[in-house]
């Protein structure tokens, strides 16, 4: 399963089918977690100093196919474009991601389309669940971390980071009072900390930091805009 594919199951009511964040703010975050991804699998990477193009921009590493839809449109759209900072990047990929991702998550059998009509006129798609085993499996391992306090892997840091950008968690964990300033605070530690494991190297720490702040600061834009 992509982070992408995960934040949205997480954000979207498995019985109406609604998304449960704000339009702008969710396919931001979306878009982080494509980038996350493609980092992940060695794809992109954060230029470093010495190197030719100038260093903190979003570079293409490997341009080989992932075999993921989703993944390899967003890699192209990415390897299209001149060296740039996350931050300069995310807007250029949410066009159409939503649907994508939904599509995906379709074709896993985990959610269904269904059309309405808005004022009679419109045509607006909702996707409630259709097998939500995952979905819970993922909320409550996030749970354990930021309620419980166990230790995060790897994936549930950078989905709890994404989460954490857009001001989501509490919203996912279902929690409210004292619990919810828990889980802000939890939250914010992880999204902030080093990356859990031994094994994840300076580049993956540093465009995984890269990424992260480029979110929170277009949700931030997006909110003192509107």
């Amino acid at each position: 399963m992509l982070l992408a594919e995960d934040l949205l199951l997480l954000l979207t009511d498995d019985e109406s089918g609604k998304r449960q964040a704000d339009t702008t703010r969710l396919d931001l975050a979306l878009a982080g977690a494509v980038l996350l991804d493609l980092v992940e699998l060695g794809r992109l990477d954060i230029s470093g100093a010495g190197e030719e193009v100038k260093e903190g921009r979003l570079v293409v590493r490997n341009a080989a196919a992932t075999d993921h839809p989703v993944l390899d449109l967003a890699l192209e759209r990415v390897a299209g474009r001149r060296p740039q900072k996350p931050a300069h990047i995310l807007g250029h990929l949410t066009k159409g991601l939503r649907s994508s991702v939904y599509e995906s998550l379709q074709s896993r059998g985990l959610v269904d389309r269904r059309r309405k009509q808005v004022l009679g006129i419109f045509p607006s798609d909702h996707w409630p669940a259709v097998h939500s085993a995952h979905e819970e499996k993922v909320r409550r391992a996030l749970h354990d971390v930021l309620v419980v306090g166990r230790t995060p892997d790897q994936r549930e840091v950078l989905l709890t980071s994404l989460l954490q950008s857009i001001d989501a968690l509490p919203k996912v964990l279902g929690v409210s009072g004292a619990d919810k300033r828990l889980v802000r605070s939890r939250g914010k530690e992880l999204a902030e900390g080093e990356p859990a494991g031994e094994a994840v190297g300076q580049a993956v720490m540093a465009a995984r930091a890269a990424v992260i702040a480029a979110v929170s600061a277009a949700v931030a834009a997006s909110s003192s805009g509107g």
